[in-house]
């Protein structure tokens, strides 16, 4: 069982930045893909961007391309999210997952672990 721990979230104005943290006591945290959703209001979760097991490979969604980077740092067991030039539109309960294929998957299918979420609020 893996367990992932989001936290960074928070209330910022529209331009701003975050940096989100999705924490794991996992010792396999290196062999899983990982990945960040996030969830607006009334809407379905969405794909935001992903990470392979060793951080060599990334994708993101149109959405953040530009202004969202993923990383991760294998020997803190600890990913990254880092999202500048916020937009109101990025309001949302943002999720980390982990994924036992190790490339940079999209699909939402192929993690089988996620974190209970942090919100992210940005005002215009």
């Amino acid at each position: 069982q893996v367990q992932l721990v989001e936290s960074g979230g928070g209330l910022v104005q529209a331009g701003g930045s975050l940096r989100l943290s999705c924490a794991t006591s996992a010792r396999t945290f290196s062999s899983y893909a990982m990945g960040w959703f996030r969830q607006p209001p009334g809407k379905e979760r969405e794909f935001v961007a992903s990470i392979s097991s060793s951080g060599g490979l990334t994708y993101y969604a149109d959405s953040g391309k530009g202004r969202f980077t993923i990383s991760r740092d294998n020997a803190k067991n600890t990913m990254y999210l880092q999202m500048n030039s916020l937009k109101p539109e990025d309001t949302a309960v943002y999720y980390c997952a982990a994924s036992p294929v190790r490339w940079a998957t999209m699909r939402r299918n192929d993690y089988h672990y996620w974190g209970q979420g942090t919100q992210v609020t940005v005002s215009s």
